[in-house]
Parts: structure tokens; sequence; C-alpha cells
């Protein structure tokens, strides 16, 4: 079992340590699926990337941008949201950690 709210706290200080801002814990990982905690500090971001197969992103903690084709998708602490099929990135408006479900292929 994982303590999520143990590995948030972590990886949000790792991400403070850290001279890039960021930070990142594979939490599971079977088979096709996995799951990423990723930390951002405040302003740093991801740059764009291609969509795994398929995907949703939950805020656990914080205010995030997901940037899809110059459109912007805030989501903030609790709320989940699809990522889409596109090119896109993620900002980090404060200090926050996020989930990442992802299948590949």
């Amino acid at each position: 079992m994982v303590d999520l709210e143990q590995l948030v706290t972590e990886q949000a200080a790792r991400a403070a340590e850290s001279p890039h801002g960021r930070s990142a814990h594979l939490v599971l990982h079977d088979g096709v699926l996995r799951q990423t905690v990723i930390a951002l500090t405040a302003g740093t971001s991801l740059d764009e990337h291609n969509a795994p197969a398929a995907a949703s992103l939950q805020v656990l903690r914080g205010r995030v941008s997901l940037t899809i084709a110059g459109r912007h998708e805030e989501l903030s602490a609790g709320q989940l949201q699809p990522v889409p099929q596109e090119r896109h990135g993620l900002l980090a408006h404060v200090d926050s950690v996020v989930l990442l479900t992802a299948v590949t292929t």
C-alpha cells in the first residue's frame, strides 16, 4: 500500500531542493499501467510532449495548467482531468503535486 500524503510531502520537498524545481516518483508499474507522482515548484513547467495511449492527471496539491495547443486548462487540488491525445505540457502556478496515471503501449 502507498501512503499518497507521505509521498506528496516527500516529492514536494525534493522538488524544492532540486535546481530544476521538480521531482517524480513511479508509484505503480503494472504491465501497461503506470502511476507517477510529479512535484513541481511554482513557475516550473514540463515542456510539451506526446501523449500516452490513455492518461489522466489528478492534482493532489496546488494549482496547475495543462497546456494543449496554446490552450490552458487550469486545475486545482482535488480535480481530475483526462489528458488529451495530443501534445501537451504542464505548468505549476504554485508549488504543486500531481498524480499521472497512464496506459502505455
